[in-house]
């Protein structure tokens, strides 16, 4: 009972607490908190804003766990409001304002408990609601809309997500099997009880291979319930781009008869995040095509789903892409946008192998021994100047450490295109039971910049799958292959094309203590140094597998 009670004034509380918002100019559109109850009774914390007049309109809201509540936030729900919608933000359970336990994306789902359900049913229900529902968001709020996806709730009519992502042992609580506890660390900050994050955070130390808890949080097992029109945009710069891709794919050939055929999928040059998409990203600056006006597009596809406009918005290409070139080399080829009408397109698959002296080129080793080693301190890691996502800047700081290994081509004698997924097979040997493999690919500039495109991690104890753990035999030579992302890039005349691998790079990729022990929450006392060895002789030729585009 004094739960209850307790419970009851949290959510008094919380009504009190967003109605402080500082008061703001909206143009007209209403704005209002709104606790909206679950199946359960639970109360999820939602900001709504309404256009000026009396209604009914459609809605489209977007799922998260952290809901910004500053000026640019609100102006942005306020300026979709304005086109006829009444737009809303909503906390998953146990974040911030919402009622409940925090458990990560399971409240969304196919669980006993379907908040993304029980949230288009509700809005639609409304009696300033025309009962037409549309999603949109990214990151987070992408994860959500797949989740949301499959529950198939009678009154979503469409979906809008940017840098999205599909299974979360791979490609959020994790990515490439190396945990990522420090950042979800963070989650405490915004959990209603941050007991309820640290708790869930040991839970996901208890599986720490992909089993039935995992496939209980993986969209991708559950295409053929999705069964909704969605526009899907992913970044080059992302390592979430394989979210996007996926999810493309995955609706467009396996899902519901009403998703079939009616996807479409936009890849450009940006970083992760954010709805308009700029041509600054990182270091470089892009020609003036590469900008992509997402809150525009987003109102056009929500027009013609949610309120029937014949906008053409349907009829446009399944498939657009930004080809990547050279900045600031006038006449250099790439940076233009294709159509296709699906995706991958044709490439031929190309080998570049490693050679002695840190060469890169398409012609396969012929020493009978050939080898390249550096050492793997957990307790002094390679530095990152960049805590997340650092593409589309220069590299050199991170190559010239001393246990970074880089392989570099020779000047290019004529551009070469590379469009599709980029994969590395590793011959590797080390000294200790468990390490991590951090393969990074640049553009090399006549000038030196390392300009990084991509970069991937593989910790090596899944280098045989995610369903178990196959640590090393110390000194043993075996096989790690991973795909690093997917990319359409011209590598300009001049240019050189460099791999990097390296077995730490903090803060970004979080050490592997490397004793092969389990892993755990916190970063271990006792850490073990390795010394990785890259093979690239004839017999164990480490290489990358390029989609060279004729």
């Amino acid at each position: 009972m004094k739960r209850l009670v307790a419970l009851a004034l949290l959510s008094l509380v919380a009504t009190a607490v967003a109605a402080e918002l500082p008061p703001l100019d909206l143009g007209g559109v209403r704005e209002e908190h709104r606790m909206i109850p679950m199946r359960d009774g639970t109360r999820l914390s939602a900001y709504v804003y309404f256009p000026k007049g009396d209604g009914p309109w459609p809605v489209i809201f977007e799922q998260r766990y952290v809901v910004i509540t500053g000026t640019a936030s609100r102006r942005e729900l306020a300026a979709l409001a304005a086109q006829g919608y009444v737009a809303a933000r909503v906390s998953f359970r146990g974040a911030q304002l919402s009622e409940g336990v925090w458990r990560g994306y399971r409240s969304l789902g196919w669980g006993t408990e379907k908040d993304g359900y029980d949230l288009v049913e509700w809005l639609a229900r409304q009696p300033w609601s025309n009962g037409r529902v549309g999603s949109f968001g990214g990151s987070q709020g992408g994860f959500a809309q797949n989740f949301l996806a499959v529950t198939q709730p009678p009154h979503l009519v469409c979906q809008y997500m940017t840098d999205t992502g599909l299974s979360l042992f791979q490609e959020g609580y994790r990515i490439g099997g190396a945990a990522r506890p420090e950042r979800f660390k963070k989650m405490d900050e915004v959990a209603r009880n941050p007991a309820d994050n640290r708790a869930l955070l040991a839970e996901w130390y208890g599986h720490p291979v992909y089993d039935d808890y995992w496939r209980d949080e993986d969209c991708s097992r559950h295409f053929p319930e999705m069964n909704v029109p969605c526009f899907t945009i992913g970044s080059w710069y992302d390592y979430m781009s394989v979210g996007s891709i996926q999810s493309y794919i995955g609706r467009q050939h396996r899902a519901g008869a009403a998703s079939r055929g009616r996807q479409q999928l936009v890849l450009g040059p940006w970083l992760h995040g954010g709805l308009p998409k700029s041509n600054k990203i990182g270091e470089l600056v892009y020609p003036d095509n590469a900008r992509f006006d997402t809150p525009t597009h987003m109102v056009r596809w929500f027009d013609h789903f949610l309120k029937g406009v014949d906008n053409g918005v349907e009829r446009e290409p399944a498939v657009r892409y930004y080809v990547m070139g050279a900045v600031g080399e006038p006449g250099a080829p790439g940076n233009v946008w294709r159509t296709a009408p699906d995706w991958p397109v044709p490439a031929a698959e190309t080998p570049y192998y490693f050679h002695a002296g840190g060469k890169l080129d398409r012609t396969p080793p012929v020493d009978a021994t050939s080898a390249t080693s550096y050492q793997s301190d957990p307790a002094h890691p390679m530095a990152l100047p960049y805590s997340s996502f650092p593409g589309a800047r220069d590299a050199r700081a991170f190559e010239a450490q001393k246990d970074v290994v880089t392989f570099t081509t020779e000047p290019l004698a004529s551009p070469v295109e590379w469009t599709g997924k980029v994969r590395v097979e590793l011959q590797v040997a080390s000294s200790a039971r468990d390490t991590d493999f951090i393969v990074r690919l640049t553009d090399v500039y006549p000038d030196g910049r390392s300009i990084l495109i991509m970069d991937y991690v593989r910790r090596a104890r899944f280098r045989d799958g995610w369903e178990r753990e196959v640590l090393l035999t110390p000194g043993e030579i075996c096989p790690v292959a991973f795909d690093i992302g997917s990319l359409s890039q011209v590598f300009n005349r001049g240019h050189r094309i460099r791999v990097t691998v390296a077995s730490t790079g903090a803060p970004f990729y979080e050490p592997n203590p490397q004793t092969g022990e389990p892993m755990s929450i916190d970063f271990p006392a006792k850490t073990v140094v390795a010394t990785n060895t890259l093979f690239h002789d004839r017999v164990h030729a480490s290489r990358l597998i390029a989609p060279v585009v004729k």
